[in-house]
């Protein structure tokens, strides 16, 4: 990699010194996150979950120290009330252009969903939008329109007095050119298409109302994209004195993952102008299970990760560039959610399973010595898995067989793909056993075959699995991931 030239990295390097320095002098002087653990996300993309008042009992008793929801639920609010914990709420994707078209939108919109929860429960950061700038399918009916829908909530809330709610809006990693992994982080900036349409404003409107830029910021995938580059250890804050990583730009050193992607945020924003915006994590975490054709998503990596950052945050935090600056942190999430598509590590992110029992223990505060936890079971996929791997109906939807859903999941499959369900017809080799299970598993593997490399996932609305037994019988074959 080329050096920048001298007369390039010298300003550049006063510009960040300058924000890390004024940064460090604001958290000096009381900038703080409101409670006293990290933070959690109360996602409920699952079914059967506990009720929120027992989901409440389990926030403390990980000893969370906020909650973060992504609507702004009754229930839930109701629930969160009197916990003094601060909460933040989220307008959802789809309203933010009538918000930003109409003042009285978004003003019904606050007099709805916080005016009447307020300040029983502590509403604490109003987000509008989740990651919108991921999805360029509302690039142009949305993006223009977040920080005007800001703008409106913001106003409505200084008409009724509300100070105390600062307004944002979370994004992903992948608003940086580079996308999760600038490297260096000196390197980053924002994409060319937001830079200046979207984030620019975005930034003028956070540090006029003193607010924060919200990422999602993931280690995990990182690794798990560039691991045989960037050691395990590096991503879940293990590292120590061995694993390091040195800005040849700026000269700062980093010990972990997550301060190399917070400092690239910060970079991007001084390349704006905007330096001195305050930072929060969104979400961030390790997933507990992934499929096999996924790589360290398990119980032990996730415990090790949200430990270690509940120790870092309450005892070093900051990054390299903003050494000691505090800053709300949100782990992600409460529990595994089963509902959500995509790989498996999508619903294996909870520090609780649906059941209300916990994944792992862990003490969110970071007062827990890290020695004194009980051992982790041993980490079984940590390298990527060699061997065949086949998707069929799950187990649970096999013994609690939901005809029409299964049939309709059959349906589709069969309908996708070029000749994907031929063997499964009367007189072919697959055929028998004709019952719907036989044919789903059958289905669902023949299109995961055929899709997998473009990004067809083995979830079918949470009805298929992936497996490393060969479910092929008798002259009935099924083709593997393995099979050209």
């Amino acid at each position: 990699m080329a050096t920048a030239p001298p007369l390039r990295a010298l300003p550049l390097f006063l510009l960040l010194l300058s924000a890390a320095f004024s940064f460090h002098v604001a958290a000096a002087h009381g900038v703080r996150s409101g409670g006293h653990g990290l933070g959690v996300n109360y996602g409920r993309v699952a079914d059967d979950i506990p009720s929120p008042r027992r989901s409440v009992e389990l926030l403390r008793a990980a000893g969370a120290g906020s909650v973060k929801i992504y609507d702004a639920n009754p229930g839930v609010l109701r629930a969160l009330a009197g916990t003094r914990w601060p909460v933040s709420i989220m307008v959802p994707n789809e309203i933010i252009p009538d918000m930003a078209a109409s003042p009285a939108a978004a003003d019904r919109w606050v007099a709805k969903n916080l005016v009447p929860y307020y300040p029983a429960t502590r509403v604490k950061f109003l987000l509008v939008g989740n990651e919108i700038l991921s999805d360029y399918s509302i690039a142009n009916s949305t993006w223009p329109r977040l920080v005007p829908a800001m703008e409106n909530i913001h106003l409505s809330l200084r008409k009724r007095g509300i100070s105390s709610v600062k307004v944002g809006t979370t994004l992903a990693m992948d608003a940086l050119a580079d996308g999760a992994f600038p490297r260096p982080p000196s390197a980053a900036a924002f994409r060319a298409d937001i830079a200046d349409a979207v984030v620019r404003p975005l930034l003028h409107f956070l540090n006029g109302t003193n607010s924060y830029y919200f990422v999602d910021a993931y280690p995990y995938f990182v690794w798990a994209g560039n691991n045989l580059t960037v050691p395990l250890d590096y991503a879940l804050f293990q590292g120590g004195g061995h694993t390091r990583y040195v800005d040849p730009v700026t000269g700062l050193t980093y010990t972990n993952l997550l301060d190399e992607m917070l400092d690239a945020v910060t970079i991007a924003m001084a390349k704006l102008g905007y330096g001195r915006v305050k930072l929060a994590v969104a979400e961030t975490g390790w997933p507990n299970g992934c499929d096999y054709d996924q790589i360290g998503g398990n119980v032990h990596n996730a415990a090790i990760y949200n430990r270690n950052l509940a120790a870092r945050m309450a005892n070093n935090p900051g990054t390299p560039l903003r050494p000691g600056a505090k800053m709300p942190v949100f782990v992600f999430s409460l529990y595994n959610e089963d509902l959500k598509g995509g790989p498996g590590t999508e619903r294996h992110w909870g520090l609780y399973y649906a059941n209300g029992t916990a994944v792992y223990p862990i003490d969110l505060t970071g007062r827990r010595p890290l020695w004194s936890y009980p051992p982790l079971p041993a980490p079984e996929n940590n390298t990527p898995y060699k061997g065949p791997i086949w998707c069929v109906l799950s187990a649970a939807a096999g013994e609690k067989l939901n005809e029409t859903a299964v049939g309709n999941a059959l349906t589709y499959a069969c309908g996708q793909g070029n000749g994907t369900c031929d063997a499964i017809q009367p007189g072919k080799k697959c055929y028998l056993p004709n019952t719907t299970v036989a044919h789903a598993s059958y289905a669902f593997n023949s299109y995961w075959q055929q899709f997998r490399k473009i990004g067809a996932t083995c979830y079918f609305n949470n009805l298929a699995e992936q497996t490393i037994k060969d479910p092929s019988h008798g002259s009935c074959k099924f083709r593997g991931s393995l099979d050209s």
